[in-house]
């Protein structure tokens, strides 16, 4: 099945977000046009709180799935902590993103702010490898995301070892659409992409319980992983420190299985 181009996210959060209303989770998203089903992070009926999606024109996908040398290089910061700050002028109480590489930004944009920032769903490696010998992680590039990302999302130097990167098929059609921008998905082939990647990598560590879902677009598909491969699957969604300020408005809408 072939999906539509989406509406543009600042038209739904227009109709989402009534004039002055607040607070929202304020969602910095690049600028990208292939479509989000639900469960997507720039889907904004995946929230379950009040959102609101804006777009960095200009930082397409692959500006920004990059090694760290690679992201800094292109220096992207300065824009995202704009939007970051316009979002809490207008009373966003947390702000995350739709890329879970931007993690090398965390320190810069929560500098930019005082509300909580989470860039990225690889923050929760620390919590759970509190609790768990080894974690798993599926990225939509695993040559791109390095100790530099795991790092910045506070994993000790010493459990480096103990986080074990999985990426998707890179010619296949989960990476080539999203990281193309391309403006039609195959749900399906997407689906069998990050469903063979988190086989793969139960297949390289069978003791592995749980896994973190990198990439904003992969929570989608998490269902499929856990029937598959009985992974225990993360991502932003399950990061309480994002919703602590929305906790009386918040409605249950767990990502990890």
């Amino acid at each position: 099945m072939t999906v539509p181009v989406m509406q543009t996210p600042t038209e739904i959060s227009q109709r989402l977000l009534t004039p002055g209303q607040a607070p929202f989770m304020g969602v910095v998203m690049l600028d990208t046009r292939f479509p989000r089903p639900v469960g997507d992070l720039g889907n904004l009926a995946t929230w379950p709180v009040p959102v609101n999606i804006r777009v960095v024109r200009g930082i397409w996908p692959d500006k920004v799935v990059q090694s760290a040398a690679g992201l800094h290089a292109g220096r992207v910061g300065p824009a995202f902590a704009s939007v970051v700050r316009a979002l809490v002028r207008e009373g966003a109480a947390a702000i995350t993103t739709t890329c879970g590489f931007l993690v090398l930004l965390q320190k810069e944009l929560q500098a930019a702010t005082k509300v909580p920032v989470i860039t990225s769903s690889l923050m929760l490696l620390p919590k759970l490898l509190a609790a768990q010998p080894r974690v798993g992680v599926l990225t939509i590039s695993a040559t791109r995301l390095g100790k530099e990302h795991l790092r910045a999302a506070g994993v000790p130097r010493e459990r480096l070892g103990d986080v074990v990167v999985q990426g998707v098929d890179p010619k296949g059609e989960f990476a080539t659409r999203i990281l193309g921008n391309q403006p039609e998905l195959d749900l399906a082939l997407a689906r069998a992409d990050v469903v063979a990647a988190a086989v793969a990598l139960k297949a390289r560590e069978p003791t592995l319980t749980d896994v973190v879902l990198e990439c904003t677009n992969m929570p989608p598909y998490r269902d499929a992983i856990t029937e598959v491969t009985g992974l225990k699957t993360w991502c932003l969604l399950d990061d309480e420190r994002l919703f602590r300020p929305f906790q009386a408005l918040r409605e249950p809408y767990p990502c990890s299985r």
